[in-house]
């Protein structure tokens, strides 16, 4: 998985959960109608926001 900035080209990769060592998968969840992007543990030990650059949310191609 890799998430890449639109605007400057700028990547992550490699992200793992600290509980369980697996990768991070990309995920989406629904806030109050509105689509948001996380990256979450694949075993459920938890998630977080997709990462940001750019002051905009990175794009991950599924």
């Amino acid at each position: 998985m890799e998430y890449k900035c639109e605007k400057c080209g700028m990547g992550v990769t490699g992200m793992k959960c600290a509980k369980c060592g697996k990768d991070l998968v990309h995920g989406t969840i629904d806030k109050d109608g509105v689509e948001i992007h996380v990256t979450k543990c694949p075993d459920g030990h938890g998630m977080i926001k997709s990462p940001l650059c750019c002051g905009q949310d990175m794009a991950c191609a599924v």
